[in-house]
């Protein structure tokens, strides 16, 4: 019988390898997805969280943790299609225009996903337009946007502007992150709330949601 906290400790250690194993073992046994999601990856990529948060992990943990959760996650998620009741809500995420810089909202994009979030990842340089086309497209809850430059920081606010044109500002709650990033900026672009790591980002989301 698999031992799903085999599982937990996988995604806690960063071990892709044995995650992949034991959840095959678990779909073989016909244990529920949503089981599996819930009661043991999701409290992994918590634990590493609350790790990241206390100085007790750091990037490069948290990167190979999301790295085993997403090698379980992309054989569980066959067996969610059209099962939307999983799903903590629909995020779509992307680094701003004019910002090429990811690994830091990759990260966030991963922590989102391995907490119960679906994500939407549009990538860097990411316009006002495709900002507003995604949300539209995906009916999404949430928007993430990142950027690590004091020069692209301020096309956050273009894209906000977009979204209210657009409609649907009181659809759709905004997250800020990234380096030059504070809450005055946050407050005065009009973002519903920003983020300096991936761990306070997935907090921010479920209050976002429980808000909603």
């Amino acid at each position: 019988m698999a031992d799903l906290n085999v599982l937990y400790e996988s995604i806690v250690n960063g071990k892709l390898e044995s995650a992949v194993a034991i959840t095959k073992e678990a779909i073989a046994e016909g244990i529920s997805p949503q089981v599996i999601i819930n009661d043991y990856m999701i409290k992994g990529m918590e634990e590493m969280g609350q790790r990241f948060q206390e100085g007790r992990a750091y990037v490069p943990n948290l990167l190979m943790s999301a790295r085993a959760m997403k090698g379980s996650l992309d054989l569980l998620k066959p067996l969610l299609k059209g099962d939307t009741s999983n799903s903590m809500g629909k995020v779509i995420i992307g680094t701003v225009k004019g910002d090429l810089h990811d690994i830091g909202k990759n990260l966030v994009a991963s922590m989102l996903e391995g907490c119960g979030f679906e994500v939407i990842n549009l990538g860097v340089d990411v316009s006002s337009e495709k900002f507003v086309e995604a949300i539209i497209e995906h009916d999404a809850n949430i928007l993430c946007m990142s950027a690590l430059l004091t020069t692209t920081m301020v096309n956050m606010k273009e894209v906000i502007d977009a979204v209210e044109k657009a409609g649907l500002k009181d659809k759709v709650r905004i997250m800020i992150g990234g380096a030059p990033v504070n809450d005055k900026f946050s407050q005065q672009i009009g973002a519903d709330g920003f983020s300096d790591n991936a761990n306070s980002a997935v907090q921010l989301a479920k209050e976002l949601m429980a808000s909603n």
